[in-house]
């Protein structure tokens, strides 16, 4: 089974792009939701955290806290690192798991959704790399308007992670959204298409396959 990613920036339309890959039947694993798996109550991963971190990072019910963590961690690059070296590997377990019951259930292709693919160097262990674009001003743009955000804030937001810029130069494949989500979503049918024919990583410093 191949494994494709998927990835943008914030208030690109990546999350849109994915729902309509799954409208289509192909399944798309979210990173997001692997995340918050590893540290579910009672998993390993929670309990490595709480030996982190304290037991202050929890809820009244025993579950992690994300907010009181995010406070822990949040401008402090040793404390990120810390919870980074407890969640990535669990993190990567879980997708193996994951791309294995896939694989098993005949599954030719499935899309890993992950935010910072390239930020974690993911684009190694893929097949090829999707990476849903949209300009850093059509960014800040919506998500002003999506967040209720100021432009300082939006502009914070942004920072925190790669340019898209430099995600679409290493991207194997783009997926431009022009601000129309209908024909954001049209774009699955022609990508899916062309994997199928066996599109997949570009050549060195060419540029990226274009939708």
């Amino acid at each position: 089974m191949r494994l494709i990613g998927l990835t943008g920036g914030i208030a690109t339309g990546k999350s849109t792009f994915a729902a309509a890959l799954r409208e289509r039947g192909v399944p798309v694993i979210d990173a997001d939701v692997l995340a918050r798996q590893v540290v579910a109550r009672g998993t390993p991963g929670l309990a490595q955290v709480v030996a982190a971190f304290g037991p202050e990072v929890l809820g009244p019910a025993g579950e992690l806290d994300r907010k009181k963590l995010a406070a822990r961690v949040f401008g402090d690059p040793a404390a990120r690192a810390a919870l980074e070296a407890i969640t990535h590997p669990a993190i990567r377990e879980a997708l193996q798991a994951e791309t294995r019951r896939l694989d098993a259930a005949g599954a030719p292709l499935a899309f890993y959704d992950v935010p910072l693919l390239y930020e974690v160097g993911l684009e190694e262990v893929l097949d090829c790399v999707v990476v849903v674009y949209a300009p850093a001003a059509s960014q800040l743009l919506r998500l002003e308007r999506r967040d209720g955000l100021t432009y300082a804030e939006a502009k914070a937001r942004l920072a925190a992670q790669l340019p898209i810029d430099e995600k679409a130069r290493r991207a194997d494949v783009l997926v431009t959204n022009e601000a129309d989500p209908a024909a954001l979503r049209a774009k699955a049918e022609p990508l899916l298409r062309d994997l199928s024919l066996g599109l997949s990583r570009k050549l060195p410093n060419a540029p990226p396959k274009r939708y």
